[in-house]
């Protein structure tokens, strides 16, 4: 009994103490030998000899495992001492977190136009058809309609294709004067290098008393916007189509890789579209009830404007997650 106790008291590891417990407890241990040899005692000494050996198994089988205990904690200490970090050390090669490439251009586009006093509207992303096409001037079986590949539920309601069902909402729940961005994920069926089934868009919508508000208000602001997103550009309209404003046009700017001289990016014009806008079409205002107002309205592709901006050539590498990319915004 003695030897046990002094083996137990000085083993030095968990793996020191099984070894000890199968030597005195194991089918070939010495105290399972007592056991087995005390039916060759006499009788009137068995309950003795039991009592004694039942005695020394608690009380080496406590000591066991106290000491399995204490010598577990004592590594577990000592792993956790050795794996410890000094949160308060300073390492030059630390990573710090970014804002996403699309996120950071949201938000240098919202801080803009808030700047100038819009406000930021939001809406449901899940739409009907009345706001999102017949509202903006696109009833059934309007041709424009397949300029945007919608994705439809089995209860006619849809994945919004633009922001513009925001601008309707906001009208329809407020009186002019309105000044508004609404920026907000969208849907469209493609897929490609420069298209993914989800993105990101601003849109902008400015409405007031009839005679207030011009195209060539529309020119100045976005002119100024322009060169807040790209420096010192170039900026030019185009005359376009959108069935929610008329006059409409597209807005370019000299191309920021080769500087106007022509290269693969612009397809050698030396120009490069960034976004849509015209003044809003009068069917537009009777959905919604306005009476003797106007206003303009613009679009612009938030992704577009990260892709320009960085330098990224392909628009899927936005939405993959990879590390490798991500990390060159911080």
């Amino acid at each position: 009994m003695t030897k046990w106790i002094e083996k137990i008291e000085s083993a030095q590891t968990p793996s020191q103490i099984e070894e000890i417990r199968i030597a005195i407890f194991g089918k070939k241990g010495e105290l399972t030998a007592a056991f087995a040899q005390m039916k060759d005692a006499p009788n009137e000494d068995k309950p003795r000899i039991a009592k004694e050996l039942n005695d020394h198994k608690a009380r080496l089988n406590a000591l066991l495992n106290e000491k399995k205990v204490s010598l577990e904690t004592e590594a577990l200490k000592e792993a956790m001492k050795a794996e410890g970090i000094d949160a308060s050390l300073y390492s030059p090669r630390s990573q710090r977190g970014a804002t996403h490439p699309v996120m950071d251009t949201m938000d240098r586009v919202i801080e803009y136009f808030t700047n100038l006093n819009f406000s930021v509207e939001t809406g449901p992303m899940v739409e009907d058809d009345f706001h999102n096409f017949e509202a903006l001037n696109l009833p059934k079986y309007h041709p424009a309609r397949d300029m945007q590949d919608t994705f439809y539920f089995k209860d006619e309601k849809l994945l919004r294709t633009h922001t513009s069902p925001v601008q309707i909402r906001t009208m329809m729940k407020t009186k002019p004067p309105i000044r508004m961005i609404a920026p907000g994920s969208v849907f469209r069926r493609d897929y490609d290098i420069t298209h993914t089934p989800m993105f990101h868009q601003v849109e902008g919508l400015l409405v007031d008393e009839k005679g207030k508000v011009s195209f060539a208000n529309l020119k100045f602001i976005l002119e100024g916007f322009l060169h807040h997103m790209f420096g010192d550009v170039e900026v030019r309209f185009r005359p376009s189509f959108f069935p929610f404003t008329e006059p409409s046009a597209e807005v370019d700017i000299s191309c920021i890789f080769c500087a106007g001289e022509g290269c693969r990016v612009c397809s050698k014009t030396g120009w490069l579209e960034v976004l849509g806008c015209g003044i809003v079409d009068p069917n537009v205002f009777d959905a919604v009830g306005y009476k003797d107002v106007s206003g303009y309205a613009f679009g612009l592709g938030i992704e577009r404007f990260a892709m320009l901006i960085h330098q990224i050539p392909d628009l899927r590498s936005l939405f993959e997650g990879d590390i490798r990319l991500l990390e060159q915004f911080r």
